[in-house]
């Protein structure tokens, strides 16, 4: 039997074991932030360079061009974010790990001295990420890395486009900005769900004024209709998930249920590609992959709350000063009372035409 004296000694090192491998994790993000910021080139000298081909020195005049329309017509941040370019030697520039346990739809959740509490983690290293996502995995987690082409630091630093940008499409890249740049507007500590959707109704409105103002066709919402119906499923299977991981019967009991919850979501989806999606196969992969609780996370973050900042934006009449306010008095509400202020926005008439 151990010793007091002997306990007390593993918990130290325990502790200090902790302190290191969180320490190690600050000092990649470091490393990884300081390595963007040291490759950057202005866009100016990006684009005048002979190197850069025709493709990606007309999506950075665009991006240039986006980036001035976000401050003057938007009411965004007027800074140096998106006045650089930096050339990634990955396709992504970062993975985010997600966790949850076997048999709770919780998120593993991990807090930030600025960015506050988010149910994830990022990693600069595809191989450090994988390797994080084992470790949780070897706890008895379900866990899932996503790929990030894009992110804020919030206005600390002065964020670069990305060459894992570039392959997007004009719309996507113009929005990209514009969501980013919300970000750095307005954000509040340990909401996601509130910070993403605000982000996205920023995204959404400001692509169709930019298209507004350049002459051109309205966005084609097409894909829109159909993500939204995808992630409609997906937020019911984890609904049905929910409910079963409340029941009072044994972790055998739920284990069965879940593996039988997701053999029926992909039956549902198959019907659904066939008849309402007319054949469309965008999804098949992401269903034809494991399925587990942490890979069902971010679905509903970016949209849950856009009904409500639609509402938000008609009621203050369109006018951006007006709208960034009254989010703001939304933000300095305690997180029930504003969550229910949210969902009787989002429940409210749909603003007319």
């Amino acid at each position: 039997m151990l010793s007091a004296r002997r306990v007390a000694i593993l918990i130290a090192i325990m502790i200090f074991c902790q302190a290191c491998s969180q320490v190690r994790y600050y000092g990649h993000v470091t490393h990884g932030q300081a390595s963007l910021i040291l490759s950057r080139r202005s866009i100016d000298k990006v684009i005048a360079d002979p190197a850069t081909d025709e493709r990606t020195a007309r999506q950075l005049r665009m991006a240039r061009e986006a980036r001035e329309f976000a401050s003057v017509s938007l009411g965004l941040p007027r800074n140096r974010s998106y006045t650089y370019y930096v050339a990634l030697d990955r396709p992504a520039v970062v993975w985010n790990v997600f966790a949850t346990p076997e048999l709770s739809l919780v998120p593993v959740s991990h807090c930030f001295p600025f960015a506050g509490c988010v149910a994830y983690r990022g990693y600069f290293r595809q191989a450090m990420a994988t390797r994080e996502a084992a470790r949780l995995a070897a706890l008895g987690n379900d866990t899932y890395v996503g790929e990030v082409p894009a992110y804020s630091t919030l206005g600390w630093f002065a964020d670069p486009l990305l060459s894992s940008m570039m392959r997007w499409d004009d719309d996507q890249l113009v929005g990209t900005i514009f969501h980013e740049l919300a970000h750095q507007k307005l954000y509040v500590k340990d909401d996601t769900a509130f910070n993403e959707s605000f982000a996205s109704f920023v995204e959404d409105e400001g692509v169709r004024q930019w298209r507004a103002a350049k002459g051109m066709a309205p966005p084609d919402h097409t894909g829109d209709a159909l993500a939204t119906a995808f992630t409609r499923q997906v937020m019911d299977l984890r609904d049905r998930l929910g409910k079963l991981y409340a029941r009072e019967i044994s972790d055998d009991s739920k284990r069965e249920g879940k593996a039988a919850q997701i053999v029926d979501f992909r039956e549902r989806y198959a019907v659904w590609r066939d008849t309402e999606a007319h054949g469309d196969h965008r999804y098949d992969r992401w269903v034809a992959a494991p399925i587990n609780n942490a890979r069902l996370l971010p679905f509903g973050l970016y949209d849950q709350w856009t009904g409500a900042f639609t509402r938000v934006f008609a009621n203050t009449h369109g006018r951006w000063p007006d709208f960034f306010a009254e989010v703001q008095r939304l933000s300095r509400l305690p997180r029930g009372e504003r969550d229910a202020r949210l969902k009787a926005l989002a429940a409210a008439d749909p603003p007319r035409q």
